[in-house]
């Protein structure tokens, strides 16, 4: 297969970034301290290895673009007018060009000033012939700075051209836009092309492969082609032109006969035949398609007609390959919406491509060489005894051995799994090999046994049974509370009755209403009623609902805000001890002081816990004593002040925040001096 590393190929700089990596290298890799006191060879052989090292990485860098790119002339005819219709050949040539000129002037320019520095008599002339050499090799540069932006550009668009071969099977996919050219090779190729339902959608040549008969075919979806002059043809159709001209490949014209795609079936046909010159010597197919929308015999007679001109040309062309006058595989029919008829069109054209290539090396000269090389016996009769084939006895004999040693080799899990429905349906039973010394307890329930006892032997045969008969008894039973809870209606008054009737319809809505809460809770989170924003659980709210139904709300509403209150932490309570004027504690009645005694017992009980002192040691911190405790508080804060100081993050910290420290990285050095790095 022919390779052109068009994705390889060395990005190019701009001039500015160009001019600053030559000289940084130049900086970095030659020696940059220089004294007075050194002898003037020393001095003009520092400067003139400056001015030849410049001039190498020069050298090399515009050596590289113009050994990368690829030469229009020596690569094949269809990647060389490809280049020349997205680029201009003249351009593209003339970059190259202008590159090679530059890298010849900085030569010139180098080999001149080395000769100059040969005779420099100080060190401020020898470093002023330094600095007028890369001067010039930069003014160079910069002079073929809109060169090397164009051959930038051409790197990036040639990059993402498909990998073409020339030179292997292809079938190509030519015709109007939007006639379902994409749509076909995604169908038979691995090719991923977008389609759309709007004209050039494709606007580059595409690449699938199939394959055919285990050969590997080439797919290629070409753009759109409109019935217009060769000079008024854009860039997009000139790329399908280009392919058609140089690919030796089966060519597929396919034809929209509904007319889905805007264009009626003559103005295709006058189309066809104006490029009907490029399918010289190519095995050429056309493909009806859009059958699902308007089938091949529906058309009117005009385009019928139309069409097997078409035909007739494909077959003319056929003939003229030397091909059998056969019309089978010349104009076929599919719908690439149902899948119809796609894959005959595949075959036929891989077929009449396979056929035409083997003809055309079977004349060649090259079959000679081949045949040449092979030799066909053919055994005379000596007798006219009848010699049929037969298979010696010692060959049957080993073919029974080896069927009777597959029906007694052990079948393996793997293959019980395939013969029972395969994986996730076998299930591959793992007590089959137990050494036990009845082969019946192999499939025995192995019992379970829970704090010495076996949970088999206290299984009730009878349970579900009794359970059914206790949630029987069970829902009796509250029956019979409900019908107890519930009021003797007949004892109470009309508006009593209304009222309970009431109280009880809302009681029903409350259970219904949280059942439904129950019901979702999983999926919905728990807010506390003290963060109710709609306000549903106030006592103002239940105070209207209780006047709605006829109720005085007052004790409901005291009783619910008593609870409120009660629920809240009180306050400690001052002690109801009296004292005199004299200061001494005069103790109240005997009710006082149980009353107090209560009091204190409450408030001590409810007093908030008083905090720690960091030496008190707890149960289960497993210090000795308080003087233990602190010692270790004190060693442990002693081993953190170093990492903190260091501004660690804990024991594992490995960081290292300055990665250059200016001391090693700055500053010029002499030569040999670097070794402290």
């Amino acid at each position: 297969m022919v390779q052109y590393n068009l994705k390889k190929i060395t990005i190019v700089p701009p001039k500015e970034d160009f001019i600053n990596i030559i000289l940084s290298r130049t900086q970095r890799q030659t020696p940059t301290v220089v004294h007075k006191g050194y002898a003037i060879s020393r001095l003009r052989q520092f400067y003139m290895r400056k001015v030849r090292f410049t001039q190498q990485n020069f050298h090399e860098k515009l050596s590289t673009i113009i050994d990368e790119f690829p030469r229009l002339d020596g690569i094949h005819p269809f990647y060389g007018d490809l280049l020349h219709v997205l680029y201009n050949k003249d351009h593209y040539k003339l970059a190259l060009g202008q590159v090679n000129t530059a890298r010849n002037l900085i030569g010139k320019i180098a080999k001149d000033y080395v000769r100059l520095l040969k005779y420099g008599d100080s060190l401020y002339r020898c470093k002023c012939l330094k600095v007028a050499a890369l001067g010039r090799m930069c003014t160079v540069i910069k002079r073929i700075g809109p060169s090397l932006a164009y051959l930038e550009q051409v790197r990036k668009h040639m990059s993402r051209l498909p990998s073409i071969d020339p030179n292997t099977r292809t079938v190509l996919v030519c015709g109007y836009p939007n006639v379902g050219k994409s749509s076909f090779v995604n169908k038979v190729s691995r090719a991923e092309v977008d389609v759309q339902p709007y004209a050039f959608t494709t606007k580059s040549l595409l690449v699938g492969h199939t394959d055919y008969k285990y050969l590997r075919y080439q797919v290629i979806d070409t753009p759109g082609i409109l019935d217009r002059p060769f000079e008024d043809r854009n860039i997009i159709e000139m790329c399908s032109i280009t392919a058609l001209a140089h690919l030796r490949a089966a060519v597929l014209f396919v034809l929209d006969i509904s007319g889905a795609c805007g264009y009626s079936i003559a103005q295709q046909a006058a189309l066809f035949h104006s490029i009907k010159s490029l399918f010289m010597n190519k095995p050429l197919i056309i493909v009806c398609n859009k059958i699902d929308l308007q089938p091949l015999e529906g058309l009117s007679e005009e385009d019928k007609k139309l069409v097997m001109e078409m035909k007739a040309e494909a077959m003319k062309a056929a003939a003229a390959q030397g091909g059998a006058p056969n019309d089978e595989g010349v104009l076929v029919t599919m719908s690439t919406l149902t899948d119809e008829g796609v894959m005959a069109v595949k075959n036929a054209a891989c077929e009449r491509l396979l056929d035409q290539r083997v003809e055309v090396k079977m004349k060649s000269k090259k079959i000679n060489e081949c045949l040449n090389r092979f030799h066909v016996a053919m055994p005379k009769p000596r007798d006219n005894k009848e010699r049929p084939p037969c298979i010696p006895q010692a060959v049957l004999e080993a073919r029974a051995k080896e069927a009777s040693a597959e029906k007694a080799k052990r079948k393996l899990e793997k293959d019980l799994e395939n013969e029972n429905g395969g994986a996730g349906v076998y299930s591959a039973n793992l007590r089959k090999h137990y050494l036990l010394a009845n082969e019946e307890w192999k499939e025995d329930i192995m019992p379970e046994i829970v704090d010495g006892h076996n949970i088999a032997d206290f299984v009730d045969p009878d349970i579900l049974q009794r359970l059914e008969e206790l949630e029987r008894e069970e829902g009796l039973r509250l029956e019979v509370e409900e019908q107890d809870f519930e009021y003797d209606d007949e004892d109470l008054s009309p508006q009593e009755r209304e009222a309970l009737a009431a109280i009880r319809h809302k009681k029903r809505l409350l259970i219904q209403e949280h059942r439904m809460k129950k019901s979702t809770a999983e999926s919905r989170p728990i807010v506390p009623r003290k963060f109710d924003k709609d306000r549903k659980f106030t006592t103002e709210r239940m105070g209207r609902q209780l006047s709605a139904i006829g109720l005085d709300p007052t004790a409901a509403i005291n009783r619910a805000r008593s609870r409120s209150v009660s629920m809240r932490g009180r306050k400690r309570e001052r002690s109801l001890v009296g004292r005199d004027s004299e200061g001494e504690g005069e103790a109240m009645d005997v009710d006082g002081e149980q009353a107090n005694k209560k009091l204190r017992l409450r408030s001590r009980s409810r007093s908030r816990s008083k905090s720690r002192p960091p030496g008190e040691v707890s149960p289960g911190e497993g210090f000795k004593d308080s003087a233990q405790k602190l010692k270790a508080i004190k060693i442990g804060k002693k081993s953190v002040k170093k990492r903190n100081k260091a501004a660690r993050k804990g024991e594992a910290d490995r960081v290292i925040v300055d990665l250059k420290p200016k001391h090693l990285f700055s500053g010029k050095r002499s030569i040999g001096k670097t070794s402290r790095r």
